[in-house]
């Protein structure tokens, strides 16, 4: 099976980890657990990607 290309991978990773990272930090400010911010986003989008990295691998 073909891997394709990593960096058009890391770039889907990216997009989509910060896509799914931005629903879920406005979902948990919509009901006042965390506070809507670039930094929240960001730092879930990243831990996301790291995680997504560690399961394919």
């Amino acid at each position: 099976m073909a891997e394709g290309d990593p960096r058009v991978l890391f770039v889907m990773n990216l997009v989509l980890s910060s896509v799914f990272a931005t629903v879920v930090i406005w979902g948990l400010d919509f009901i006042d657990v965390v506070a809507f911010t670039p930094w929240n986003v960001a730092s879930l989008a990243l831990l996301l990607m790291a995680l997504t990295y560690a399961v394919t691998r």
